[in-house]
């Protein structure tokens, strides 16, 4: 298991499209890839689960990633949020 936080930069915070954005990439591996904010925690491949967060730009958030291909799946979480998440 693997774990890193990061700060959503995003004006708009966690909204429906880097929901999708964010969801896309993370079910590309084959990991369970998780995030956690101070009161939640979410299952990074479901739009739902991201989305039923709520969080907002400022927020930090940690991932935490299990399985085969848990470095190179947090490797890339970290970097779609540093880059934006698509907006």
């Amino acid at each position: 298991m693997v774990r890193a936080k990061v700060v959503i930069r995003n004006l708009t915070g966690l909204h429906l499209r880097p929901a999708g954005v964010l969801c896309n990439k993370a079910i590309l591996y084959k990991s369970r890839i998780q995030f956690q904010t101070e009161s939640t925690t979410a299952n990074a491949k479901s739009v739902l689960s991201v989305l039923g967060a709520c969080v907002k730009s400022g927020d930090e958030i940690e991932f935490i990633c299990e399985g085969e291909d848990e470095q190179e799946a947090l490797d890339s979480m970290i970097k779609v949020v540093s880059d934006g998440l698509g907006e």
